[in-house]
């Protein structure tokens, strides 16, 4: 509340400016981060209030907006009520999740013609207080499901130039890995690798199903099996473990295309990888494409990445009608 007060002008009216609005909270995908660890730490992020007004009709200066980066794929939730409020799934894709306070009003603001010398003003507003949960899914086109040991580490490692941990013991694989293949200088998709999955997966048994989330956002899942040194029975055995703990955690995770990778076939004669496939596929009745590899020597590997981009192109060309709108 201010009025204005100069020589030879002793009764001037009221010059009392607004308030500037307070800072707004956004949070911003960013391309090259790939982890929420750094939240562990800083856990409240708070934005400037604005300025207050002042006389001779001065405007409070508004407060900056505060920005925080989070990593692409990062789903917003409000801790509170369970709402999803986002889902960053682009680069630089800015989502509001806490809004600024708006300005309090000066005196000069109530001025009128029945009112000459208000001294009424408004505090400014609260801004909003939000709790939030932060849950990353990474984005890939090709996910891999598997027992512990298939074989799905060595293979991004072999087909990428990623370099996950790689070892004979159950559970190597800690955190989802991804993978760049480049089948040539202008195609290319990105594998993720989550820990395997045992039997009980869904009831807290192994480490897999935490990650399960990670392949909601895939287009293609290959399941990767090792064949070495097993009958067909327990083959097929261990991939019927797979699709029920894959039922159980997500039907349309279920549904979702899903190709069969017999590896480690370096370790069987030449005509009895092609039996063995061909007991697999009656067995199981399986109706979509197998692959017979050998991550260790790279034997099908190539092959099977370019069937992968192939199908990647298909696809691609599929989510658009004909007259060039997505239709999925």
């Amino acid at each position: 509340m201010s009025f204005r007060r100069e020589k030879y002008i002793p009764r001037g009216g009221p010059d009392g400016g607004n308030g500037g609005d307070g800072g707004s909270v956004y949070l911003v995908a960013e391309k090259g981060l790939n982890t929420l660890v750094d939240f562990r730490h800083t856990r409240l992020y708070l934005a400037a209030n604005g300025r207050p007004g002042a006389g001779k009709d001065r405007i409070g200066k508004s407060a900056d907006d505060l920005k925080v980066k989070v990593p692409l794929g990062t789903l917003v939730y409000d801790n509170n009520t369970n709402e999803l409020i986002g889902d960053l799934i682009t680069t630089d894709a800015c989502l509001l999740v806490a809004k600024g306070g708006y300005h309090g009003l000066g005196n000069a603001r109530f001025k009128s013609s029945t009112n000459r010398a208000p001294r009424k003003t408004t505090n400014g507003a609260e801004g909003e207080i939000r709790e939030l949960r932060l849950e990353m899914r990474v984005l890939a086109d090709v996910g891999l499901l598997g027992l512990p040991n298939a074989g799905k580490s060595t293979f991004i490692s072999q087909v990428s130039a990623a370099r996950p941990k790689v070892a004979d013991y159950p559970f190597t694989t800690l955190y989802p890995n991804l993978g760049v293949v480049r089948v040539r200088s202008d195609q290319s998709f990105v594998v993720a690798d989550i820990p395997g999955l045992i039997e009980g997966a869904t009831e807290g048994t192994g480490l897999g199903i935490s990650f399960l989330k990670h392949l909601s956002r895939t287009k293609l899942l290959l399941h990767i099996v090792d064949v070495g040194i097993m009958e067909c029975d327990e083959i097929v055995e261990q991939i019927r473990v797979i699709e029920r703990e894959l039922l159980k955690y997500n039907a349309e995770l279920f549904q979702r295309d899903r190709w069969l990778v017999l590896n480690k076939i370096d370790l069987l004669e030449e005509e009895k990888v092609e039996l063995l496939k061909n007991n697999v596929i009656d067995s199981l009745e399986w109706q979509k494409p197998v692959h017979c590899i050998s991550v260790a020597s790279g034997k099908g590997c190539t092959d099977l990445v370019s069937q992968i981009q192939l199908w990647m192109d298909k696809d691609s060309i599929e989510d658009f009608s004909d007259d060039g709108v997505l239709s999925k």
